[in-house]
């Protein structure tokens, strides 16, 4: 794994706050984006500063894959979507963002973009501004996944679990 940390502080000027966009009729679903490091930005999302992809799509990681061991494959990359990018790519976001982002090799030979070691995925069910996959939980091959937004300050952790209160919920593959 490659691991770039540079540590920014990102004051309020600079985040010149800009509403989340998309076409006509669309709501804004209480987003905003602020810093952009071109495949990373911090993004306000239902009150949580969060980091979003290029699109606007809030980030999430799964602990069970901390050092960057990939297991999301197969199956659970067409609900979690693996954030591609190149080493210098995350090495750029990292000089302009206030987080450790790297990159680790995926299966399939891409390189998945990771914040604290941690890869990071979009949720499928989701548009740009939501916060739907934060908590949730499912299984993929054997292996229990328990998503969490990553947040800004550089660290993942649930703003409130969507988890499903009757069961393990998600998917089970």
């Amino acid at each position: 794994m490659h691991s770039v940390k540079v540590a920014l502080a990102i004051g309020a000027t600079a985040l010149g706050v800009v509403g989340c966009g998309g076409s006509e009729g669309e709501e804004n679903a209480g987003a905003s984006a602020g810093a952009s490091a071109g495949i990373v930005s911090v993004a306000s999302v239902d009150g949580t500063d969060v980091l979003a992809d290029s699109e606007g799509r809030t980030l999430y990681t799964a602990a069970v894959e901390r050092g960057g061991k990939i297991l999301c494959v197969d199956a659970c990359t067409s609900f979690w979507e693996p954030v591609v990018a190149p080493a210098d790519d995350a090495e750029s976001a990292a000089a302009e963002l206030d987080a450790e982002l790297g990159v680790v090799d995926r299966p399939e030979g891409d390189q998945q973009l990771t914040l604290d070691g941690l890869p990071l995925y979009t949720f499928a069910e989701e548009d740009a501004g939501q916060l739907e996959g934060d908590g949730f939980v499912d299984d993929f091959q054997g292996t229990h996944f328990e998503w969490e937004v990553a947040r800004a300050d550089g660290g993942a952790g649930s703003s409130g679990s969507n988890a499903p209160s009757d069961g393990p919920g998600g998917y089970d593959y």
